[in-house]
């Protein structure tokens, strides 16, 4: 399990490395042609219910934190669902990774 750091308040948002280097691509191709984004994070259950949204743009500090040393192979289409979701006015939200794994790199 990883983690993404976001904003200089501390929040850190622990999340399965395969899952953290999809956000990455997708956050940071968003930024990358200027665009920004809103991000939100499902509370876990030890958390309680309840969610937090993150409003992210170029001068956003973001650090992807990675538990493990190996970049995963990354799912085409679960990278194309998530940028979906980054572009419609929900913002980007973490789905469940689609069971084709059309990979990229």
């Amino acid at each position: 399990m990883g983690f993404l750091h976001i904003g200089q308040n501390g929040f850190a948002a622990q999340i399965d490395d395969r899952a953290l280097a999809h956000l990455k691509v997708v956050i940071l191709s968003e930024l990358r042609e200027g665009h920004s984004l809103a991000f939100t994070m499902q509370h876990t259950r030890d958390e309680g219910s309840g969610r937090d949204t993150f409003w992210i743009n170029q001068s956003t500090d973001l650090r992807f934190q990675f538990h493990g040393n190996r970049s995963p192979q990354l799912n085409r289409a679960w990278l194309k669902e998530l940028a979906a979701t980054a572009r419609a006015g929900t913002g980007l939200y973490l789905t469940e990774e689609p069971l084709t794994r059309a990979a990229v790199a």
